[in-house]
């Protein structure tokens, strides 16, 4: 998928204050998918914590789901197996 960026919906299980809420990542991992595992900053403070894919969307800049100059970055990519 050439010129196309990987944004990903996460999931913070784990913390009751996010649990059920998705946010948006730009993933520059390979093969991303849903249910793989994550870790990513998190709120103002960005503390990194683990989380769960729940949608992969391939897209140019201009189709971000969220602005790009605001959009986090996913920090490590734990595969499904």
């Amino acid at each position: 998928m050439n010129n196309l960026l990987c944004f990903v919906s996460v999931e913070f299980p784990a913390d009751p204050n996010v649990a059920g809420w998705t946010y948006w990542y730009l993933c520059e991992y390979d093969g991303a998918e849903v249910g793989d595992a994550v870790l990513a900053p998190l709120g103002r403070h960005n503390g990194v914590q683990q989380g769960v894919i729940r949608a992969v969307r391939y897209a140019k800049e201009e189709g971000a789901p969220y602005p790009l100059h605001s959009i986090k970055k996913i920090k490590q990519l734990k595969k499904n197996k």
